[in-house]
């Protein structure tokens, strides 16, 4: 049903149908009664999309994922996304793969889809060929960077204090006498790159020694376990070590197991980003948690205070600390 139904069943004008559908004034009091009455009487929903267009606003942010199937990064879409559709947004999600070039077409995309603003979740979007796709297609939308930096007029980061809180991991393995940290990554990304800085900072800072750091052969559960068992056969004096992400963590707390390895008596473990696998893993695991929920809240909400002509932040840092479970 559209307002012209409306309008010829109730001999009025179609003009009149969408005053009263938009909330306008300039109608009798009796004729607004009648069309009101007359669309809950048939269920009429109003054309959101025409309304907005209308108004030149299309109520449409776009959130682009380079992996749905990672649990951190889909429960941070989780919250953004609730906060968003309750202020009366409506949110695409886009799973564009690791491709920086397939990232780079989804600017595109966003622009074909008239998009108010933009969320990149993870900091693998910082990279030059999605930096210029945003210059070419989005160079006037808001564009919002989860956990990355970007040095655009239109780009706002929003990042987790990653390199201090790893450095603060070396430091807590210390006070608790480890001499012998070790520093596994699953892969090179900008967020992983400043925590391996971090840790490499805290190492010479706190124990005056070299850093001892391994990648895991594959980005996968399996590369986690196989790195892990190389690390120990390679460096036995190894009494602790930093995980880039929980789940790297956890594969590693199942070989240094099958190693006949105790943790946290011989080893401590500590991973990155306290998600759900730190807190079901056997032992539980000690994690840096770098605030999820915090940041992505404070992304929401810069987004919306930018839609609304605010002034806001284009940078802000959230702090990170330890959460101390019995894998240490």
């Amino acid at each position: 049903m559209t307002i012209y139904d409306i309008a010829n069943a109730l001999n009025i004008s179609p003009s009149t149908v969408s005053r009263v559908a938009n909330n306008k004034s300039g109608v009798r009091r009796e004729t607004r009664q009648l069309v009101l009455k007359y669309m809950e009487e048939h269920n009429y929903v109003p054309n959101i999309t025409a309304r907005n267009l209308v108004n030149q606003s299309t109520k449409i942010i776009g959130i682009l994922i380079a992996d749905v199937r990672l649990a951190y990064h889909a429960e941070s879409i989780y919250h953004i996304q609730r906060e968003l559709t309750s202020l009366g947004y409506c949110c695409i999600i886009f799973n564009t793969g690791a491709d920086d070039a397939a990232k780079a077409e989804h600017m595109q995309i966003l622009s074909q889809r008239r998009v108010e603003a933009a969320v990149l979740i993870g900091s693998t979007f910082q990279c030059p060929l999605v930096e210029e796709a945003i210059q070419r297609h989005l160079p006037n939308t808001p564009v919002f960077l989860f956990n990355g930096h970007m040095d655009l007029p239109n780009v706002f980061s929003i990042m987790a204090d990653e390199q201090n809180g790893v450095t603060n991991c070396v430091r807590f393995l210390m006070q608790k006498g480890r001499k012998h940290p070790a520093f596994l990554l699953n892969a090179h990304t900008p967020s992983n790159d400043l925590k391996l800085f971090g840790y490499e900072i805290g190492v010479r800072s706190y124990l005056h020694s070299e850093p001892l750091i391994y990648e895991a052969p594959e980005d996968s559960v399996q590369g986690g376990y196989d790195g892990t068992i190389q690390l120990m056969q390679e460096h036995p004096e190894t009494d602790s070590i930093i995980y880039s992400v929980d789940l790297l963590a956890v594969s590693g707390l199942r070989a240094l197991r099958d190693l006949g390895v105790l943790v946290p008596d011989q080893v401590s473990v500590i991973g990155v980003d306290n998600s759900m696998y730190a807190q079901i893993s056997v032992p539980r695991l000690t994690s840096l948690d770098n605030k999820l929920l915090d940041m992505s809240m404070t992304t929401a909400n810069m987004l919306i205070d930018a839609l609304s002509g605010k002034q806001t932040t284009r940078s802000i840092m959230v702090l990170s600390d330890i959460k101390e479970r019995e894998s240490t």
